[in-house]
């Protein structure tokens, strides 16, 4: 069978979006790279002659391809030469230690290596303590689209099926070793055609993409859903405030995601009362609920925020908030997409609960994931029947609007009661000279478990460890008042600017007992 059999005649999967669009408008600017731009017409022609080099060279459904680059018009072009072939892409991060790339490079076992030269040489540190060496080759035109190394076993031709992988996104593993997500084309498709409905982009939209492409959010949330339609993609490679705000006056940015915290850093960054803003009617938020101040700051710029939540094993669009609703319900994250449901349980029993409730919530449908690559127990531990277990506890109002509680990993019980750190948190921060908090829950051998509090101060402020303590108590129950304060010069994120509890689990078992303790780090 030919390759151009298989593209004429095979599913409609998520590498026709990329070739049906260039027929449409092939002239249009897909990508505009760091000021470098690429039409759909070409874009489609070097995935479309790179799909033909992998199949060529026995690449096929079953194999995985792993990246490690920075966002780039090369990526791009993996992926759908990837999805033209029937290939899923690993795209990993740039940001792991050589030790850590080595054990997520062991654990996906991919049959082709690309590597951006930047990053050449941590993947080289990391590939010699891998047991089975995969192919290597180079990302671009004069790298992996130039020549294709065999592939080791071949696969068999066949077409791209809509339950076949097309995404496999490594977790953080904030909390525990990095999982791979499995995401189809079936996921990927379903996900897009929710964003569709819901937030919907026109071949008219000029996207802002700023996450790292090694997390789900920097491909299907508004990049592919911007592929499908026509619009143009504005591609960075990293955040710079200051940057972004250049772009979005000079490109005309109409649609953009991103994390609260990059959101302030615009509103904080001094050309942020200059910037114009008036073409930018679509402003995701992802990742955490934004704070109320901040979305003030944006409406009073004539931008009202959206909010949305997520998480990698659905693909990740759960819920969302349209941002004329966000005065209503503030601190909430929405109902669900279409083609989602979602259900609160309580975590006791299992059961659901109905009307005005607060549990864990679970998430349902197309979107969900296929499962943690080569990890069944997992995979089991995640899902009850078709559901996703979310690990997250919300409630839902009487209107049916969710707000997220907390993580209920993250929950601890101090004296047989419940502590939400994010409820601690919350009451810490109403204090003036606190610029942000984190609570973690520690072995207690009188009360179970403790909370310790992490506290960043206010550029310039003088406070104690007791003053913190004392304002917890005018605050919060006796049982929910850290019993230690340690003050750190910044809280420590994710690759997504999610607060990495397990690195402050850590920095609390290696304290000292003394309340008031400065941290640098």
């Amino acid at each position: 069978m030919t390759w151009d059999a298989l593209l004429d005649d095979g599913p409609h999967t998520i590498g026709r979006w990329i070739t049906d669009r260039a027929t449409q408008s092939p002239t249009r600017i897909a990508i505009d790279d760091r000021g470098v731009t690429i039409d759909y017409g070409t874009l489609a022609g070097r995935a479309v002659t790179l799909a033909e080099g992998l199949r060529a060279a026995g690449y096929g459904p079953g194999h995985r391809i792993a990246t490690v680059t920075g966002n780039s018009t090369d990526q791009v072009v993996v992926f759908f030469a990837c999805a033209l072939a029937g290939v899923a892409l690993v795209p990993l991060s740039w940001r792991l230690t050589p030790r850590e790339l080595s054990d997520v490079l062991t654990r996906c076992e991919p049959a082709l290596v690309l590597v951006e030269d930047e990053y050449a040489t941590l993947a080289g540190e990391a590939l010699r303590t891998v047991g089975s060496v995969p192919r290597v080759a180079a990302l671009g035109t004069a790298g992996i689209e130039a020549s294709v190394p065999a592939a080791s076993l071949p696969a068999s031709a066949r077409h791209v099926h809509d339950d076949d992988p097309l995404l496999v996104i490594y977790t953080s593993g904030s909390e525990a070793a990095p999982k791979g997500v499995v995401l189809t084309h079936a996921n990927c498709f379903w996900t897009n055609l929710a964003l569709a409905r819901a937030l919907p982009l026109t071949h008219d939209d000029v996207v802002l993409a700023m996450l790292p492409q090694f997390h789900i959010a920097a491909w299907n949330c508004q990049p592919l859903l911007a592929w499908w339609v026509g619009a143009t993609v504005v591609l960075e490679r990293s955040f710079q405030p200051s940057r972004a705000l250049q772009l979005i006056t000079e490109r005309g940015v109409t649609a953009m995601m991103g994390v609260p915290t990059q959101y302030a850093l615009l509103a904080d960054d001094r050309a942020w009362p200059s910037a114009d803003l008036s073409r930018l009617r679509l402003a995701v938020v992802g990742g955490a609920t934004i704070p109320s101040a901040l979305q003030a700051e944006w409406t009073g710029r004539g931008v009202a925020l959206t909010q949305g939540y997520g998480l990698t094993e659905a693909a990740p669009n759960v819920l969302y908030l349209p941002a004329e609703e966000g005065a209503r319900h503030p601190g909430a994250v929405g109902r669900p997409y279409p083609h989602v449901s979602v259900c609160v349980v309580d975590p006791e029993s299992g059961l659901p609960l109905d009307g005005d409730a607060t549990g864990e919530l679970w998430v349902r449908g197309p979107s969900v994931f296929a499962g943690y690559l080569g990890d069944p127990d997992a995979t089991a531990r995640a899902l009850a029947g078709d559901w996703l277990r979310t690990g997250d506890l919300v409630h839902r109002d009487g209107d049916g609007v969710l707000r997220i509680v907390d993580r209920l990993k993250d929950i601890y019980i101090s004296g047989g009661e419940n502590v939400a750190p994010a409820e601690v948190e919350l009451a810490l921060t109403l204090h003036p000279l606190i610029r942000a908090a984190a609570v973690v829950g520690m072995p207690d051998d009188v009360w179970g478990e403790r909370g310790v509090a992490f506290v960043v101060r206010e550029p310039g402020a003088v406070l104690s460890a007791d003053e913190v303590l004392a304002h917890a108590r005018r605050n919060l129950a006796a049982f929910k008042v850290p019993v230690r304060v340690e003050f750190v010069a910044e809280l420590p994120r994710s690759t997504i600017e999610k607060l990495a509890r397990s690195r402050l689990r850590e920095w609390a078992s290696r304290s000292t007992e003394g309340s008031d303790h400065e941290r640098t780090r």
